[in-house]
């Protein structure tokens, strides 16, 4: 594609030229504009080279939504920095791993995000690994974020490293997790970021000067890229949001006359489950979802009730750079409600049977996907990367889905087990290991069940140790101290054994089949 920047700290630049005094970035009573983010981008990767940091080195934030996450991660990136992005959900343990594994050896986070000191979860040993640096909230021992910005010293000018990057070059590493409940890096670059949200922004119908309001976490895909990429991309303002909750995000979009507003179908559940009718919606004109089944009444009331021109549903990995296939924005109702749309241009998706050959339309097989968006592999996972990557390019998604005579997917099962609850991937292996460190729990497993509120919730069947008599309530309460909330079953039932199969595997669809009867009664 002609005119598209081949990496975000150009994607930045450009920006900066052609919109200099337009609004950037909104966040509480600060008020950005391109030129003076670009600038602010380039301060940031002063400082951070400065204090060290070389072309490949991995930076983490471990932070809530902000205007500083935004300039932090431009400078990394600025800085021939790779990105990685931690979850803020996660327990120190959790986090812990993801530093480690990557090889971070900055990282960016905070010490007052809703009373949680994110320094303190981690262990000393890990601490004293890495630099940190504090972008809110009292430093401690670390280093705070304005003092090490003073560091930049006052030249503009942009550094040798980002006047080097390519469009091949590595931007994050975004961690998912697959069947073994192992945590894996993907290993993004700059020019399929760049260029999926060129494609990504048109096929949506993003446009300049929308007011973007961002719920989704910067540390997905769907915020990083799809929401702070896109806008430097479109020239659309960024209006970030650091917690969902309805009377912060109503008073936002009546306020900064928010136009784009994207998110899990939960989030629009939750908003027409509220009473909105003191605030001022005129402004809505595009919704984006998806991550679950959409139901048809739920489009259509976005749309009469919530006052969306547009509704548009699609489909994507962290392993796809986050998007792969999306509705057109004037597409049916029919077709947003219940498919996932059609590749985005420049990509191929295909349902493949056991055989490895493809599917006839409307059959059920996994989706694989090939493009320019697909990760370069899993970072230093091999044999992880083979698995998932065939030699001639697909990625094997693990995802079950449908392909119509027109060419729109439907997602219908998850080969990996996998459920998402509000948006947040969750997986049941890796549920399951953290549970089987219980005292009480001999065997476990964990299945994913229908929510009216959040879309899926995990259900966890336990088999007790011997002499031991754990209580539903205290196992769950036992989890909310070891994982992250979206992770801890919603639903916990002690049972004598679990069925397996004759080569000893748990039978989870039968598991699946009675906990979906048990939660409708």
């Amino acid at each position: 594609m002609t005119g598209v920047p081949v990496t975000v700290p150009a994607a930045v630049r450009r920006a900066a030229a052609r919109w200099p005094d337009e609004e950037a970035v909104v966040d509480g009573s600060t008020r950005l504009t391109w030129s003076t983010l670009c600038g602010r981008m380039t301060a940031a990767a002063r400082a951070f080279a400065a204090r060290g940091l070389r072309p490949g080195d991995r930076v983490a934030i471990w932070a809530p939504n902000s205007l500083e996450w935004i300039v932090a991660s431009l400078g990394v990136y600025a800085a021939g920095g790779v990105l990685v992005p931690v979850n803020t959900r996660f327990k120190g343990g959790e986090a812990a791993h993801v530093l480690r594994t990557a090889g971070v050896k900055l990282l960016l986070t905070v010490t007052d995000f809703l009373g949680t000191d994110y320094i303190g979860m981690l262990d000393a040993g890990i601490s004293q690994e890495l630099k940190v640096v504090v972008l809110s909230g009292p430093p401690g021992d670390a280093t705070a974020w304005q003092e090490l910005l003073r560091q930049a010293g006052h030249d503009a000018t942009p550094l040798p490293a980002e006047q080097q990057l390519t469009g091949d070059a590595i931007s994050d590493i975004v961690f998912t997790s697959g069947t073994t409940g192992t945590p894996k890096g993907a290993v993004l670059t700059h020019g399929a970021s760049t260029r999926s949200y060129v494609t990504w922004s048109e096929v949506v119908g993003l446009r300049h000067r929308d007011r973007y309001l961002v719920v989704y976490p910067f540390f997905h895909c769907a915020g990083l890229k799809s929401a702070v990429l896109a806008c430097i991309l479109t020239g659309a303002t960024i209006v970030p949001c650091p917690v969902f909750d309805v009377p912060v995000v109503m008073d936002l979009v009546q306020r900064e006359k928010i136009t784009m507003l994207p998110g899990p179908p939960a989030l629009y559940q939750s908003l027409l489950n509220s009473d909105l009718s003191g605030y001022d919606r005129s402004s809505l004109r595009l919704a984006v979802t998806g991550a679950a089944s959409v139901p048809v009444d739920l489009v259509r009331r976005m749309r009469d009730d919530l006052g969306f021109a547009s509704v548009v549903t699609g489909y994507g990995l962290t392993e796809t750079t986050g998007t792969t296939t999306m509705c057109r924005h004037d597409d049916p109702i029919e077709v947003i409600a219940n498919t996932s749309g059609r590749p985005i241009p420049g990509m191929e998706v295909r349902v493949v049977g056991r055989d490895g050959g493809d599917v006839p339309p409307g059959n059920p097989g996994e989706i694989w996907a090939r493009g320019y968006a697909i990760m370069k592999s899993y970072f230093n996972a091999p044999q992880a990367t083979a698995e998932a990557l065939t030699s001639d390019g697909w990625l094997r998604t693990g995802d079950v889905g449908v392909l119509d005579e027109a060419g729109n997917l439907k997602i219908t099962d998850r080969i990996k087990d996998m459920f998402i609850v509000g948006g947040f991937n969750a997986y049941p292996a890796e549920i399951e290991n953290v549970m089987s460190g219980h005292p009480g729990i001999a065997q476990v497993s964990v299945v994913g069940v229908p929510d009216g509120r959040l879309g899926e919730v995990g259900y966890a069947y336990v088999v007790p140790r011997a002499g031991t008599k754990p209580a539903a309530a205290e196992i769950v309460a036992w989890c909310r101290g070891q994982m992250a909330n979206f992770k801890v079953p919603r639903h916990v039932e002690v049972v004598t054994t679990l069925p397996l199969n004759p080569s000893g595997k748990v039978l989870k669809f039968e598991l699946r089949e009675r906990a979906r009867k048990a939660v409708a009664g």
